[in-house]
């Protein structure tokens, strides 16, 4: 379950593009298109955006909270994506057969694994008797929590009245819920949506809680390529929460606890703190009083405040190996500004031109010319763009040739990018396929729903979207040769390979890194 439609996606064209969606003429202007979007802010905070798009009777959605992974208190990473899990697990009325009992019995489940997790950390060392008998006691209180739940009810009841592509997705610097609906099920689906973010359970959280630490077995522990996009990240950022693994270290997602989550929702799941856009077949001047009655009751309070700490400057080039029996992967990253930065449709272009396809300098290069490698690109921003983040270079080398040749090649592309203008063909491809991008982004409710909301959280208003339009016609090829010069430093350099190492031999735990 991870991340959408990019954040601040190359937005040339946006102006034309958001009018051909809400089936504006292009050449009208935004006092007739802000027409077609309704916005408001209800009193608890919450901002809700409609916008009529009469093709189909149906309607999208997306729910945007402005929390992710980068938000997980020290020590306790992985729980913002716990809320991903939750989500579909019911409320105080749906997936309950007596919410009074199941109450009191998650009290006793909470209480149990405080007393586990007490004895399992005591500093004294563990007493394994008592460490089997209070397991068989919070066994048995999760086991008389799980007789009063209704297993999947809440899913059950959004699909049977015709929702589909029902997700939710937790990125390092947002939360966001979504499905598509007939248009005459609006109701049913303030409801539920409503009910979820205002009366969250945490409803078999240490079962799912297992589920997530099984996620990140797969995605990282027994991924290489995961093992060394953790680390990069791990090695490159030495304050800032972006340097975290996103799905959490193993010692804390496997440790977090029911309270700790709903503390987390408490702060977070606020009005202020939450957008929701909805874009298709619905009246604004009637869906908006049926949404503000169900969306009112999700708590108030103020924005929390956001991330203060600072990645501080990177002075000299860093660099890991990790010593794996797997394929040799070899990648780097530089350290760039985030997303309202002036330069960041320039990071857009140098991206696009590095690495957007067959066309790309890094394909041409490395994999179709000099055939030294299965898989050439680049990447930014990594792992997140809310905050400064990073400017990835990778490359799978073909058999027979190394992550060292990988490295050379790569910085020789980044030279030329330094030192002789792109190409006017070059620039010209990446201002037409931004548009197109965005166009297909873009063309359905669910691609419009994300980008209103996303643009409304971040900027504080959609209308951004408008005042950007001209930023990606007016990157030029001096600003490329500029910003490439700036940050593509060794002195701002980290750098991660996999040295394809034998197998261990049995009774050696083998591997390593340095």
């Amino acid at each position: 379950m991870q991340r959408n439609l990019p954040g601040r996606l190359a937005v040339t064209a946006v102006f034309a593009t958001l009018f051909l969606a809400c089936q504006i003429g292009v050449a009208q202007d935004l006092k007739s298109f802000e027409q077609r979007i309704t916005t408001k802010v209800l009193p608890n905070g919450l901002t809700i955006l409609i916008c009529e798009r009469p093709e189909a009777p149906v309607f999208s959605y997306v729910t945007f909270v402005d929390a992710g992974d980068v938000n997980d208190p020290s020590g306790e990473s992985g729980l913002a994506h716990m809320f991903e899990h939750l989500a579909f697990k019911g409320t105080n009325e749906i997936g309950t057969t007596d919410f009074a009992a199941e109450k009191v019995a998650l009290a006793s489940v909470e209480a149990a694994n405080d007393a586990l997790e007490a004895e399992l950390r005591n500093p004294m060392g563990s007493d394994p008797k008592k460490l089997d008998e209070l397991k068989k006691a919070f066994d048995a209180t999760q086991a008389n929590a799980e007789k009063y739940v209704v297993p999947n009810q809440f899913t059950d009841v959004a699909e049977r009245n015709g929702a589909h592509e029902l997700n939710a997705e937790t990125g390092l610097d947002e939360t966001m819920f979504f499905w598509s609906m007939p248009e005459n099920r609006l109701e049913l689906w303030a409801w539920l949506e409503s009910s979820r973010l205002a009366n969250t359970v945490p409803r078999e959280f240490y079962k799912e809680r297992s589920v997530v630490v099984e996620e990140r077995r797969m995605r990282t522990d027994s991924n290489p390529e995961g093992r060394l996009l953790e680390q990069l990240a791990a090695t490159a950022y030495v304050a800032h929460n972006y340097g975290r693994s996103g799905i959490g270290w193993p010692s804390e997602v496997g440790q977090i606890t029911a309270s700790e989550a709903m503390d987390f929702h408490k702060k977070y799941y606020v009005g202020s703190n939450i957008v929701v856009a909805v874009v298709g077949d619905v009246k604004a001047a009637e869906a908006m009083p049926l949404l503000e009655k169900y969306f009112s009751k999700i708590p108030g309070g103020p924005k929390p405040l956001e991330m203060t700490t600072v990645e501080p400057k990177q002075f000299a080039e860093k660099s890991l190996i990790i010593k794996d029996p797997s394929q040799p992967i070899y990648l780097e990253a530089y350290h760039r500004p985030n997303y309202r930065n002036p330069d960041d449709a320039v990071y857009d272009a140098i991206s696009d031109i590095m690495s957007n396809g067959r066309v790309s300098r890094l394909y041409r290069s490395l994999v179709r010319d000099q055939q030294i490698a299965a898989v050439a690109e680049g990447v930014s921003p990594f792992p997140g763009d809310k905050y400064p983040s990073l400017f990835v270079f990778g490359a799978v080398p073909l058999p027979g040739h190394t992550p060292a040749e990988m490295r050379d090649a790569i910085h020789k592309e980044i030279e030329k990018l330094k030192t002789t203008d792109v190409t006017d063909a070059e620039l010209a491809m990446y201002k037409t396929r931004s548009r197109a991008d965005l166009l297909r982004g873009l063309a359905d409710n669910q691609g419009l729903a994300n980008a209103l909301a996303e643009y409304q959280t971040r900027y504080g208003d959609w209308r951004e979207l408008f005042k950007q339009l001209d930023r990606v016609d007016k990157v030029t090829k001096a600003d490329i040769r500029r910003v490439a010069n700036q940050i593509f430093v060794a002195s701002n350099r980290t750098s991660a390979e996999i040295e394809t190492q034998a197998p261990a031999a049995p009774g050696n735990n083998g591997g390593g890194q340095k």
